[in-house]
């Protein structure tokens, strides 16, 4: 009788130490669920917090109604395939319309302004985030900090080399949750690039003035401009790209004949026209000097390929074949 009831009294203790250890796995897992559904809100990312050309920007949720200032910030969001989120463009006045490929997702394009943004166009557009070139903000434009007392987070397109224009698009990949997209983008522009300066290194290196405009001397793009880069990673090399100090400067004619450019790289845009800057190039006393006016050797970019966007690649690969036709033959 003693055994049967040790035996009963054994068993009871194995059922009671069963339970207690179902009861603290149960008990562990339900704690794993927990954790992992607090680590899956954590991975979202939000909030975020980024260094923005000296400015924190912190966005505590996904953006979801955009403008996008500037012709090239509009056509990087349509590559990443954030054409959705867009409710507002500015600076058309800058394009001659977006690349072939995405042609079709700019129709009903909605546009805040034709050229800048107003005040009173921003404020009033309900949107909640800006990716915008910085020729938008501050001298009289947008006041950033009265924008953000109105919930609109600004984050600014002001890349001066290729790792800054990386990073904004690689920053706009994890803002909306596209990380994969925005770093197969950047793959693919490095990989574009690198094959054209694969080409052209050992090749002779031509001289170009940038001329966007001329009006008592030319107004062209210094070494610290963006396009200066482009210029140089197609094998060229801008006769200003020892002037730092601004972006975008005015010449005299005398500064450009004592330079003596190999070719007039044309601003093509809103107005006046390609083949207006052209006659009047060649109509001034001065420039019409130079043999590269003589020759006609004159290139052409839309305004908005040389702006820091998501046409890097395409206008490494543009201005390449007009500095060395004979080399990247179609």
């Amino acid at each position: 009788m003693r055994k049967i009831r040790f035996t009963n009294f054994l068993l009871l203790t194995f059922i009671l130490i069963y339970i207690l250890l179902f009861a603290a796995c149960s008990g562990n897992t339900v704690k794993s669920e927990s954790s992992s559904n607090n680590n899956n809100s954590v991975s979202n990312g939000y909030p975020m917090t980024f260094e923005n050309y000296g400015r924190t920007v912190t966005i505590n949720s996904k953006p979801q109604k955009v403008l996008t200032l500037g012709p090239n910030c509009t056509e990087l969001f349509v590559a990443l395939g954030l054409r959705d989120y867009i409710i507002g463009t500015s600076l058309a006045n800058h394009s001659r319309g977006p690349l072939p490929e995405y042609e079709e997702q700019y129709v009903n394009m909605p546009q805040l302004n034709y050229s800048s943004a107003t005040r009173e166009a921003v404020i009033t557009s309900g949107a909640d985030f800006i990716y915008g070139i910085d020729w938008e903000f501050g001298d009289g434009g947008l006041d950033i900090s009265e924008l953000e007392s109105y919930g609109i987070k600004v984050y600014m397109n002001s890349a001066t080399t290729l790792e800054e224009q990386y990073q904004e698009i690689l920053d706009i990949g994890r803002i909306f949750g596209i990380e994969d997209t925005a770093q197969d983008y950047v793959n693919d522009q490095k990989a574009r690039i690198e094959a054209v300066q694969n080409k052209v290194h050992w090749l002779k290196t031509p001289t170009v003035l940038v001329y966007d405009s001329g009006n008592n001397g030319v107004f062209t793009c210094s070494g610290s401009n963006f396009e200066s880069l482009l210029i140089s990673l197609s094998g060229g090399k801008n006769i200003f790209s020892d002037l730092t100090q601004k972006q975008w400067i005015t010449v005299s004619y005398e500064e450009v004949i004592a330079r003596n450019p190999d070719i007039i790289l044309i601003h093509d845009y809103d107005s006046p026209s390609v083949e207006e800057k052209i006659a009047e190039i060649k109509a001034n006393d001065i420039l019409s000097q130079l043999e590269c006016v003589k020759n006609e050797r004159f290139a052409v970019i839309s305004l908005e390929s040389v702006l820091p966007g998501n046409r890097m690649a395409y206008t490494v690969e543009t201005l390449a074949k007009a500095f060395y036709p004979e080399v990247f033959v179609d």
